[in-house]
């Protein structure tokens, strides 16, 4: 069990650390985003803080973020997951906070060629030409089902748990179909939320389903990962479950992404952006 500092303590060291070191502190929720933005950044200039813990490595960035905000430090940048801030009221902005294109990194990976070269490497050609679908659009498609549900969870104040949900209880293994009522089923089993009627949660999630939303805003990039690797075992491909176990998958599509496909997103925008309203602070290198 790791020990958590307070988001009081990691303020104050980053404060500390100003004394000795002039660059930019730049908070990131987990170690995978750590890793993903290290390939970006210029670690001469620019710090690396990961806020990983309770109640959310997301809570946690922004709290650090308003401590330092309200002393006037200057030269500190978080990015966060958007997940459903899109489509909500949000409860703290700053010019020094930034969110991911879609609802997370995942899925701004999954929505770039790397999903392709992914898709290339462990899918069957031959398979997936006989699948005949657009493998993307699928697992979007399927996604949304989670993702309302979890966003539903969220908004009522349900806390259902979504982790460690068994994909296989409720997919059909060849059209990479998901049974709505088997996810509901499976939800409710995993959260001991016997008390919520089935029929309830489906009505609440046809109802945010009819307002037609971004799906990129909707789905949990994990999710999408957690049905492709699925599809990879029978109906995409033919690999064993350790070999695109979604941990694997994921690592693989951070490896196949490609600067040039960064340079292309929103966030990219955002940073550079950021750099020009803080200077002399810099995060990204000069070459990215």
């Amino acid at each position: 069990m790791r020990d958590f500092l307070t988001v009081d303590r990691v303020a104050n060291q980053i404060r500390l650390r100003r004394s000795t070191y002039t660059g930019t502190f730049f908070l990131v929720e987990g170690s995978s985003d750590k890793t993903f933005y290290k390939r970006f950044v210029d670690q001469l200039v620019c710090e690396l803080v990961e806020t990983s813990g309770k109640p959310s490595s997301k809570q946690r960035a922004i709290e650090i973020l308003k401590i330092l905000e309200q002393s006037n430090f200057q030269g500190v940048l978080a990015i966060v997951d958007a997940d459903f801030d899109r489509l909500e009221t949000l409860l703290y902005t700053s010019p020094n906070l930034l969110c991911t294109d879609s609802h997370d990194l995942e899925t701004m990976l999954i929505n770039s060629p790397a999903f392709n070269k992914v898709l290339a490497e462990f899918g069957s050609e031959e398979k997936i030409g006989k699948f005949n679908r657009d493998v993307r659009l699928v697992l979007l498609e399927n996604g949304m089902s989670v993702g309302y549900l979890l966003w539903i969870s969220k908004c009522e104040g349900l806390n259902l748990t979504f982790d460690g949900i068994t994909f296989s209880k409720f997919i059909d293994e060849q059209m990479l179909q998901i049974d709505e009522l088997k996810l509901v089923q499976e939800i409710k089993n995993k959260s001991q939320a016997y008390s919520l009627k089935d029929e309830d949660l489906r009505q609440q999630l046809n109802s945010k389903k009819s307002n037609n939303h971004d799906p990129w805003q909707i789905c949990c990039g994990h999710h999408l990962v957690e049905i492709l690797s699925f599809g990879l075992r029978k109906v995409l491909g033919s690999n064993k479950a350790v070999d695109v176990e979604p941990n694997s998958l994921e690592r693989s599509l951070r490896l196949a992404y490609e600067e040039i496909y960064f340079r292309q997103t929103q966030l990219y925008l955002d940073i550079r952006k950021w750099e020009s309203n803080n200077q002399p602070f810099r995060v990204l290198r000069n070459d990215t």
